[in-house]
């Protein structure tokens, strides 16, 4: 435990009346009595601020079973441990329902690259309302959107889904159907949505490739056939070549949002390399990377084709769509591949199972249709400028960071930002403990984040920049008042 310097002590009591839980546990934490006292007037500062917010927690909590990103349980922020609830949002900024103003940071878990509320995707939806929700009959823009996709990306041929989650499913079942194959290779630290599937652990009780499942509910059988190799490790490489005649696909998130300074562009060329003489399926699952970092996705950055994409979050303009894009020889198997009318053409390709009622929904491709026209007439000189922006923010928070002797380190991908610093051990070890806090801090004084990582988009201003990184070296500030650094 560091040690501590004079405090002024609060008077707990005199702001709130609470049970002797909070008491006893921070005591028993083993923190010192300077801890203590900041972090039991905190939490009660906190609870006061967003009391609606925890009040609707707990009134639903009966009848309301959800996990809201919250991150692990921790018994002693068991009462800050709600969500924030949000009431309205506009630009780069949220409103809660105690009407405290946020500027924010998750923006959609990265899905709004243009802020809240962007007019010209409103009055896409809007107009789409107008004309009604026709669900069943096949959207007359279906096929532009699509042309889009493929326009931007480079992709042949484009299938829709309602989320990422069956868009990795879909691309998968894709490339075991076309190659035969049963096996196929994910990189641990990557997140392919909670297809049963992908929701995978490393096996280090045996330490070899193969999965083990990563929650109760999921079987051992749904994921005896995926290796788990270590992403960037040219290691993995020499794997994949023993296992080359077995594999149907190699899944790869190009930069994920857990590591974003492992940007392996060499590693990825060589496994495109690979993978292309071993007749093994590369799939890029570019939910966040996708159209964020060039219009052309983690691809084109790293100028690498893969055989199959999927995309997801800024598409679809804040309404859920999956996008699922590759080349013919795999996207042939959804629908039998190309024919004509007029002559002795039909579906020759074998097809596998793909279907759901509220793919192609007519409020997603209204949206995605505005989000792409939008992309295409601005040109890559959008992106260049959001990723501009947000390494010089990053750059600044590291040059604080730094000077101020604070072991910790942001990396960008783009406008994705997140921590680049080493894992912290320990539930309740003094560092473990300032770091939960630090989030609280700056969640505490009006910026809406998740952990350390989060997304600048368009509308956040110069303005609100230097507001964040205020808000940061304050909540150190406090921190160190508090002795927890």
């Amino acid at each position: 435990m560091i040690s501590t310097t004079h405090y002024d002590d609060y008077d707990v009591i005199a702001l709130h009346q609470k049970s002797d839980f909070l008491t006893e546990l921070l005591a028993k934490a083993g923190l010192t009595n300077q801890q203590q006292k900041y972090l039991q007037h905190f939490i009660n500062s906190y609870s006061d601020r967003t009391k609606t917010s925890k009040h609707l927690s707990q009134s639903y909590r009966p009848v309301l079973s959800d996990d809201k990103n919250l991150g692990e349980f921790n018994l002693l922020f068991k009462e800050m441990y709600y969500p924030i609830v949000a009431n309205r949002s506009m630009g780069s900024k949220i409103w809660d329902v105690d009407g405290n103003e946020y500027v924010d940071l998750m923006m959609g878990l990265g899905i709004n690259l243009f802020g809240h509320n962007p007019s010209f995707i409103k009055e896409a939806l809007i107009a789409q309302l107008d004309q009604g929700i026709q669900i069943g009959p096949q959207s007359e823009i279906v096929g532009e959107v699509a042309e889009l996709i493929s326009q931007l990306t480079g992709m042949e041929r484009v299938c829709f889904s309602n989320t990422g989650t069956e868009a990795v499913m879909t691309a998968i079942r894709i490339a075991r159907a076309v190659t035969e194959r049963k096996k196929i290779v994910i990189f641990s630290g990557s997140y392919h949505g909670h297809f049963d599937g992908t929701l995978v652990n490393a096996n280090k009780a045996e330490d070899n490739q193969y999965a083990i499942p990563l929650a109760p509910g999921v079987l051992q059988n749904f994921v005896s056939d995926v290796l788990i190799l270590d992403y960037g490790n040219p290691q993995s490489l020499e794997v994949i070549k023993a296992y080359k005649q077995e594999l149907a696909a190699v899944l790869v998130v190009p930069v994920q949002t857990s590591r974003p300074a492992l940007q392996p562009k060499e590693f990825l060329q060589k496994l495109r390399k690979l993978t292309q003489e071993s007749g093994i399926a590369l799939i890029f699952d570019e939910m966040v990377t996708g159209f964020r970092i060039h219009p052309g996705g983690a691809q084109a950055y790293f100028d690498v084709q893969a055989d199959i994409a999927t995309y997801g979050k800024i598409v679809g303009g804040g309404i859920p769509i999956g996008v699922i894009a590759g080349k013919n020889i795999y996207m042939d198997a959804i629908d039998g591949g190309m024919w004509s009318y007029g002559d002795a053409s039909y579906p020759l390709v074998k097809k596998t199972f793909f279907a759901g009622t509220f793919c192609k929904h007519p409020l997603a491709l209204a949206a995605a249709k505005a989000v792409l026209k939008y992309m295409q007439n601005s040109g890559f000189s959008l992106q260049k400028s959001l990723n501009e922006r947000t390494t010089q923010f990053v750059k600044a928070l590291n040059n604080y960071f730094a000077a101020d002797g604070i072991p910790l380190q942001m990396a960008n991908f783009g406008s994705l930002f997140g921590s680049a610093s080493l894992e912290i051990s320990g539930e309740n070890s003094t560092a473990s403990v300032a770091m939960s806090l630090l989030k609280y801090h700056i969640l505490d004084r009006g910026v809406h984040l998740l952990g350390v990582n989060g997304y600048l988009s368009t509308a956040h201003t110069c303005e609100d920049i230097n507001y964040i990184i205020q808000v940061v070296k304050d909540s150190v500030t406090n921190l160190r008042e508090g002795g927890f650094i």
